[in-house]
Formats: C-alpha cells, sequence, structure tokens
C-alpha cells in the first residue's frame, strides 16, 4: 500500500512543502510576550493604548493649551479686551501694535480671542460635570433597580430628548430678563444635555449588573446599593466618560450660539458674542477677516479636539475596537 494513502498528510512525490516565512506568522508578537509581566487592568491597558495613539496625543495637546490659555490669559497679551478705542476702528493686523488688527469698535482681536476661551471652557466644563451627574445617577438606577421605575425615568428621558438643546436653552433663557451668568447658562445647558449620558448609563448598567461577579457578591451578603456603587458603576462608566468628553465639545458649541444669538452670558467676552459681532462687521468690505477668523478658528480647534480626543479613548476602551 502507498505511503500517502496510510498517511493522509504526507506530501506526494510531486507536491512540495510549504513552509509560511515568520514575518507572516503572528509568532514573534506571541514570542515577545512577557510571561512574568504583570498584567494590566482595562485602564492601565487603555492608556497605554492611548499614549501610542497620535490622535489622542495631539488633541491633549490642543486641549491642554486651550485650559492654560483660559486659565492664563496674561501670559498672551496684555491689552484689556474690553477697552476699545473707536479712532483705532478696523486696523490691520500688525497696526498699532494690534497683532490681529482691531474691530469695529476699537476692541484688540487677538486679547478678545485670548480672554474668550475662559467662558466658553467653564461653561462647557461645568455643563458636562453637572449632566454627566445628573443623566449618570439616573440612568444608572434606572438600569439597576427595572421595573416600574425604569419606566418612568425612560419615558421622562424620551421627553427631555425630544427637545433640542439649544431651542430649549433658548426658551429657558427668556426666564432670565436681566441676562444669563456663567452659572445659569450652565444649569440650563444641562437640564436639556442629560440625556444621552443616562441612555448610555442605562445600557451600559443592564450588561453589567447580570455579571458574574455581581451575582457572586450578592451571594456574599452585599446589599443592592453596595453592589451599584462598588461594583456596577466602576465597571459600567466607560462609555460614559467617552460621552462626556464628546459632549463637552457640544456644550461649548452650545454656548457660543446661544451667545452669538444674543441670549448667553451678558456682558462678558466670549467667541459667540464676537462671531455675532463679526457677522454684522463682515458686510463692509474694509473691515478686518480676522474679526471673523480668529473666534471661529479657536472655537474650531476646542471643539475639534474634545471630539478627537472621545473617538480616541472610545476606541482604547473598547476590547474589540482594539481587536481590529
Amino acid at each position: 500500500m502507498r505511503s500517502d494513502v496510510m498517511n493522509p498528510d504526507a506530501p506526494r512525490a510531486d507536491q512540495g512543502h510549504y513552509v509560511a516565512p515568520l514575518g507572516e506568522t503572528p509568532l514573534q508578537e506571541v514570542d515577545s510576550v512577557d510571561p512574568n509581566a504583570t498584567p494590566r487592568s482595562l485602564w492601565g491597558e487603555a492608556m497605554h493604548t492611548l499614549l501610542r495613539n497620535p490622535v489622542f496625543v495631539v488633541s491633549t495637546l490642543l486641549i491642554l493649551f486651550v485650559l492654560f490659555v483660559a486659565a492664563f490669559p496674561g501670559v498672551f497679551t496684555k491689552v484689556d479686551p474690553t477697552y476699545g478705542v473707536i479712532s483705532d476702528s478696523n486696523l490691520a493686523p500688525g497696526e498699532g501694535g494690534h497683532v490681529l488688527g482691531t474691530s469695529r469698535q476699537g476692541y484688540d482681536i487677538w486679547a478678545r480671542t485670548v480672554h474668550g476661551a475662559r467662558i466658553s471652557v467653564l461653561v462647557g466644563f461645568f455643563t458636562m460635570l453637572l449632566s454627566t451627574l445628573i443623566g449618570g445617577t439616573l440612568g444608572a438606577i434606572a438600569g439597576y433597580v427595572g421595573g416600574w421605575l425604569d419606566e418612568v425615568l425612560s419615558r421622562i428621558n424620551d421627553i427631555f430628548f425630544a427637545i433640542p438643546l439649544v431651542l430649549g436653552a433658548i426658551v429657558f433663557a427668556n426666564r432670565f430678563p436681566n441676562g444669563m451668568n456663567l452659572w445659569t447658562v450652565s444649569l440650563v445647558l444641562s437640564i436639556f444635555g442629560w440625556t444621552s449620558i443616562a441612555r448610555i448609563m442605562r445600557g451600559s448598567v443592564i450588561s453589567v449588573k447580570n455579571q458574574d461577579f455581581v451575582m457572586a457578591s450578592t451571594a456574599l451578603g452585599a446589599s443592592k446599593t453596595k453592589n451599584l456603587l462598588r461594583h456596577v458603576i466602576p465597571n459600567a462608566i466607560a462609555p460614559v466618560i467617552v460621552t462626556a468628553t464628546v459632549n463637552l465639545g457640544v456644550f461649548i458649541v452650545a454656548e457660543a450660539t446661544l451667545s452669538f444669538l444674543g441670549v448667553g452670558i451678558t456682558n462678558a467676552v466670549s467667541w459667540g458674542a464676537d462671531l455675532s459681532s463679526a457677522k454684522d462687521s463682515m458686510r463692509t468690505l474694509e473691515n478686518n477677516p480676522w474679526v471673523l477668523f480668529a473666534p471661529s478658528i479657536a472655537l474650531a480647534l476646542t471643539v475639534l479636539s474634545f471630539i478627537m480626543m472621545g473617538d480616541a479613548v472610545r476606541d482604547a476602551l473598547d476590547p474589540k475596537a482594539r481587536k481590529r
């Protein structure tokens, strides 16, 4: 009897034995893993992935720069952004010591762009914190308790979700005849900005609360409140962090939109208010275009940085994305 019949895996006389090159196999990556190394946690592995992602690094550096500008505007300009000289109206960049020129009212464009970062960043940051607290709390309770409470909270969420963020904020802004300040704008935006956080937290809590480690904790005598705070929420918070990061950029745009429409923070230097003034000023051809470009570029780069960082964090916290 022939040997190839006895052994089906044996190559035939006219068939060569093919061995894949080592570079085409994943053996090198497997062999490079140190079996004695301490395994990373989810957050440790995510941070390791983020630090190797150029999108995250660039967006983080931009965000840190914006935060530094908002915290220390005096480092970049000594000019008072609220002091305007009519005789210096519409100066070109570089004239009269003004880096980007002046607006129609004689305001220094560079100074207003630098100082405008503070209002936009603070409103976005406080709104993000407040909306995450409201939405995260309601979503966690709805997903963990379930039953009729889940139905009630979900229907309330649907009602607020159907109201556009900016439109709802405009309606509430009319309740403040003397104008709004930093805290009232943050509160109004939070009232309509918590819905996405609540939905994501609810779904994440539902997927985590039936895991084996939660059932084991319950079997050991842990209360529902202890399970929720110590086991469920810490393991369900990852997608909420991603959404909150992206929402921060959304809230900055919302504040700029309110200021652009004239219902935002009154008597404050902000990018939205400068864009509103530039809209009317740019109708004259002799006007300095930087009165529009400077706040627009600053707003766009800031929002883009938060969105890029949110996407990078999402990919790092998603095991399926890391495998791809």
